[in-house]
């Protein structure tokens, strides 16, 4: 009988979405600064460019892609939802996304320390060998 919690994805699974999540948290950031020049550059110089008349929908696809790894991660490691709605927030303020996503690298590593010592745990006590 394992203690592993039953809410929570397999640690693969968590590993590989918690390496989507950082990739798109780094991308979300940097979109977003590239957004706030884009619209420096489209109402204060009133600018036309390739950026000016595109940016806008790019940015929102890259957002997409971070709510899907936010959503995809928060429901692997059983966040509660107003955990994920504020870590989809962070999407929204430029720095935010690079500030959190150490924090998350940090507790989603700790969540799975914690799951695999409940296991070894287990396991040992079990006489049979911990995966």
């Amino acid at each position: 009988m394992s203690t592993y919690p039953t809410k929570l994805a397999k640690p693969k699974q968590i590993r590989t979405a918690l390496s989507i999540y950082r990739v798109m948290a780094i991308v979300a950031g940097i979109a977003l600064f590239i957004l706030i020049a884009e619209m420096v550059m489209k109402y204060a110089m009133h600018m036309d460019n390739f950026l000016t008349e595109n940016w806008s929908y790019i940015h929102g696809f890259i957002y997409m892609a971070y709510a899907a790894s936010v959503a995809n991660l928060g429901l692997k490691c059983a966040w509660s939802l107003w955990r994920i709605v504020k870590n989809l927030l962070v999407g929204f303020v430029p720095v935010l996304p690079w500030v959190v996503e150490p924090k998350v690298n940090r507790e989603t590593h700790a969540l799975l320390q914690r799951a695999y010592v409940a296991d070894d745990v287990t396991g040992a006590a079990a006489g049979g060998q911990a995966v």
